[in-house]
C-alpha cells in the first residue's frame, strides 16, 4: 500500500507524440496495421514482437461477467490479459490497488513485454478500464510508447478486423524494476489533508474531479458497494467518466474534451487530481485530461472505496 506523503509538485505531462511518435490514442486500422508490420495476426507467441497487446477488460461484481473467460472466448490476436484484479496489491482490502514495483515487474515480464515495447491496451467496453492499465503503465515508469485501442475491442470488431480465442501463450521476457512515479499518483492521507484544506478555505489546492454518476456524486443516489456513503470531497467537480466518450464509445476530439472540461469549471493549468469509485474510471479521466492538454494530473488509487470506508473523511452530500 502506498505510505501517505505530501502533495509533491506534479510533473508536468509530455505527449507521446513528442516524445515516442506514438499517440495515446490509436485507431483500429493503425493497429492491424502495427501488428501486421509485426507478423503477429497468426501467432501469439512471437518472442521478437515489438508491439505488445493487453485485453485490459474488468466489470463491476454486480455485472456478473468473467472478463478472462471472455479473453479466452473473443480476443484480438496476440493479446495477452492483464488482469487487474490479480496484478495488484494483494494486503490491502480494497479492490485493486496498484502493486509494488516488484511485483508489477514480474508480472509485465510474464506477459512478455520488456521495457521498451509499444503497449496496446484494449478493453472489451471501449472507454472504460484499459484507461487504468495505461496510467498503471505510466506510474510504473514504462520507457515504451503507451497507447489505448480507441473504442475497444467493440471498435476492432466493427472494424471487420480478425479474432481469436483459446489460451493465450506468452514467452516471457525481462521486465526491469522501476520505481513508482508518485507524482501520478495520490493516496488517503493526502486526500484528506487537501479536503481539510479545501474545507477550511485554504487557497491553492488542487482541483479534485469525481468521474462518478451525478447521484452517487451529490449523494441522492447509494453506492454500489454495500456500506459506503455516497457524496464527495469537498470542493469536488463532477465529470461523470461517460461524458468523455462518444455514443460509439470512443474518446471525445481533443478539443472536445478541453471544451467539456472547461465547461465543468475545471482550469486545466492547475494541478488535478481524478477520483471515482474504485480507480478505474478515475483513469479514464486520467486519459481524457492528458489529451485536453492538462499538464498536472494525478489519480487517486484508493478512490471514494477507501476514502468513504474512513472515519476521518470530510464528506459532502448536496441533497437536503
Amino acid at each position: 500500500m502506498l505510505k501517505a506523503f505530501a502533495s509533491p509538485s506534479l510533473r508536468p505531462f509530455t505527449s507521446a507524440t513528442s516524445v515516442r511518435s506514438m499517440s495515446s490514442l490509436i485507431s483500429s486500422d493503425q493497429l492491424a496495421s502495427f501488428l501486421d508490420k509485426a507478423k503477429v495476426l497468426d501467432s501469439s507467441t512471437s518472442s521478437v514482437n515489438r508491439v505488445k497487446v493487453l485485453d485490459s477488460s474488468w466489470h463491476m461484481p454486480n455485472a456478473n461477467r468473467d472478463p478472462y473467460q471472455e479473453f479466452l472466448a473473443k480476443r484480438i490476436p496476440g493479446a495477452q490479459f492483464f488482469g487487474i484484479d490479480t496484478i495488484k496489491d494483494t494486503t490491502v482490502d480494497l479492490p485493486h490497488m496498484l502493486p509494488t514495483p516488484t511485483v508489477f515487474a514480474q508480472a509485465v515480464g510474464d506477459l512478455g513485454i520488456t521495457n521498451d515495447d509499444h503497449v496496446v491496451v484494449y478493453d472489451s467496453v471501449g472507454t472504460f478500464s484499459a484507461a487504468r492499465v495505461y496510467w498503471t503503465f505510466k506510474a510504473f515508469g514504462h520507457q515504451g510508447p503507451l497507447s489505448i485501442l480507441n473504442g475497444g475491442l467493440p471498435a476492432w470488431e466493427n472494424a471487420g478486423h480478425p479474432l481469436a480465442s483459446g489460451p493465450a501463450e506468452a514467452v516471457s521476457a525481462q521486465y526491469a524494476e522501476s520505481p513508482l512515479q508518485t507524482d501520478l499518483v495520490r493516496d488517503y492521507a493526502t486526500m484528506l489533508q487537501h479536503a481539510t484544506a479545501i474545507q477550511q478555505g485554504v487557497a491553492n489546492q488542487p482541483q479534485i474531479i469525481d468521474a462518478r454518476a451525478l447521484g452517487r456524486f451529490t449523494g441522492e443516489a447509494p453506492e454500489p458497494r454495500p456500506g459506503l456513503s455516497s457524496g464527495h470531497m469537498p470542493g469536488a467537480i463532477c465529470v461523470p467518466f461517460q461524458e468523455v466518450a462518444t455514443p460509439d464509445g470512443q474518446y471525445k476530439s481533443d478539443d472536445e474534451l478541453k471544451q467539456l472540461f472547461e465547461s465543468k469549471g475545471v482550469d486545466l493549468d492547475k494541478p488535478i487530481i481524478t477520483s471515482c469509485g474504485s480507480g478505474i474510471t478515475a483513469s479514464v479521466l486520467y486519459v481524457a485530461l492528458e489529451r485536453a492538454g492538462a499538464k498536472q494530473v494525478a489519480v487517486y488509487d484508493g478512490s471514494w472505496t477507501e476514502y468513504a470506508d474512513k472515519k476521518d473523511s470530510i464528506i459532502i452530500k448536496d441533497v437536503k
